[in-house]
């Protein structure tokens, strides 16, 4: 059922309160063309989904489920028509209002993903993203480090962001594009004045150096993608719960990322490989946690090896 036919849905076809089945949140991966949205998706499901050539073109919303691989193009008039990935780069934009893939993911088993276009690509039409909108739960904004968030990107976001119920993600990417500390503590300093509380944490950090980190425990600290994965499964963990706190914003930590002379604290998160077993969380971060919600809250366990992680990407896509 989608969204506009649940809205004339007989109140007789409803389940009961106890019976309706829990909806995985879905997150929008958004923000201005060549922000890193795609590279983002690849670190994300521990591979990537859509051939090179796909990424580096103009396409429509691509929703992004758990389950056995497969693609599934939806059409602007409500039809499904099942398409090869090989063959995205073909598809019909004028024709097609979003492409449904499924991958067997472990992220995925957490929540949905639903790739946007760019915000102010001229070729692409604004209506094709935002008739997706009502869709979306809450969106983690891609924006480029070397021209972080652009005057652009603060209007289309004073306007979504009224539509969303949930708290929202900001991602300074291409961080490793900013060569000093200073220009690094600069922009990000400058971002969140201009943010405000607009997201609930903003986190810098390089997709790039992220993907390519293989089992390199170091380079994935450094690259920034720890503090914020941490955070991601901790949010998705506590989703459900009615009054689920705002989780942690960044920490100090997190906003020396990809200074190879800071130790980051937080050991990499495994989405799918979550256990009972390994190093306990820092004592610091328990205490801070606690005292932004007011009472417990649900922390993610770490793990000491990324042995069950998803194997990621050796190199990026082109484009996104």
């Amino acid at each position: 059922m989608t969204y506009q036919t649940a809205q004339h849905a007989p109140a007789s076809a409803a389940l009961p309160p106890a019976a309706a089945p829990a909806r995985k949140p879905r997150l929008a991966l958004m923000g201005e063309f060549s922000a890193g949205k795609s590279t983002l998706t690849n670190l994300l499901v521990g591979q990537q989904p859509l051939p090179t050539r796909v990424t580096a073109t103009r396409l429509p919303p691509v929703w992004i489920s758990h389950g056995a691989e497969g693609a599934c193009l939806t059409g602007t008039d409500g039809s499904e028509t099942p398409v090869r990935l090989e063959d995205l780069d073909d598809v019909p934009l004028e024709t097609t209002a979003l492409i449904r893939l499924t991958l067997p993911a472990e992220a995925l088993e957490l929540c949905d993903l639903i790739d946007m276009p760019g915000i102010s690509d001229p070729n692409m039409p604004a209506g094709v993203w935002q008739n997706l909108l009502p869709e979306v739960d809450s969106v983690i904004w891609c924006t480029h480090a070397t021209q972080a968030w652009r005057q652009s990107e603060a209007a289309a976001w004073e306007e979504i962001s009224a539509r969303l119920d949930a708290p929202s993600t900001l991602l300074i990417t291409h961080f490793d594009k900013l060569k000093t500390p200073r220009d690094r503590d600069r922009v990000l300093r400058r971002v969140q004045k201009e943010t405000g509380d607009g997201f609930n944490a903003v986190f810098p950090l390089s997709l790039s150096q992220a993907l390519a980190a293989g089992e390199d425990m170091e380079a994935w600290k450094t690259s920034g993608a720890d503090g914020f994965i941490e955070y991601l499964v901790d949010l998705l963990l506590n989703w459900s719960q009615p009054d689920r706190p705002r989780p942690l914003a960044q920490s100090a930590a997190a906003a020396q990322a990809l200074q190879p002379e800071q130790q980051l604290r937080a050991d990499v998160l495994d989405i799918g490989g979550i256990r009972d077993s390994g190093p306990q969380p820092d004592p610091q971060l328990q205490v801070a946690a606690a005292g932004a919600s007011g009472g417990p809250r649900v922390m993610p366990r770490r793990v000491s090896a990324p042995s069950r992680r998803s194997q990621r990407p050796e190199t990026p896509s082109d484009g996104d």
